[in-house]
């Protein structure tokens, strides 16, 4: 089965005691009651750019334009028990955006520290490889999930470019 493929954007800020993220309570669908980054599907004929300006606009009400977005690599993730799951993930980060981040019917968002994510709420691939991008590591990242869906069997992380990936600037 072909993996679904999706995007994630992380916005960051300088916060009070260092650098944070937005996150956000999941609160429908798919990782209901996680805490998740922003991001979603691509829809038929939408770059992974195009995608995760709209459900950053969609999920926390902010605008962030994709000349600000940047290329923090990718993640796979297999569900061998259900692999209609699977996901191929594009990365991006972002400081830049307007607006203030709010509520939506999907997300629930909360600025997290960087060095204090809540990993113990979040999908438990998430600080595999989450923190490295954060910290401007680009990576292609294989996670295979164990047969419960939730715990992690096996990781396999690889340093990326845009042209390891296959993708070029601007999609």
């Amino acid at each position: 089965m072909t993996a679904v493929h999706v995007t994630l954007c992380f916005l960051l800020r300088d916060g009070v005691d260092g650098q944070e993220v937005l996150l956000g309570t999941k609160k429908t669908g798919f990782g209901s009651g996680k805490v998740v980054g922003v991001g979603g599907h691509l829809e038929v004929g939408e770059t992974a750019l195009e995608a995760a300006c709209r459900e950053v606009h969609e999920e926390v009400h902010v605008t962030v334009v994709q000349q600000d977005l940047v290329f923090a690599g990718t993640v796979d993730f297999v569900f061998p028990r259900r692999t209609e799951w699977n996901m191929f993930t594009t990365v991006f980060l972002t400081g830049k955006w307007e607006g203030e981040p709010s509520e939506s019917d999907e997300i629930a968002p909360r600025w997290y520290g960087v060095e204090t994510l809540p990993v113990e709420q979040m999908w438990a691939d998430a600080e595999h490889w989450l923190p490295a991008m954060i910290s401007g590591r680009k990576l292609a990242v294989r996670v295979v999930l164990a047969d419960d869906n939730e715990s992690v069997a096996e990781v396999h992380t690889s340093v990326c470019g845009d042209s390891a990936t296959g993708l070029q600037p601007g999609l």
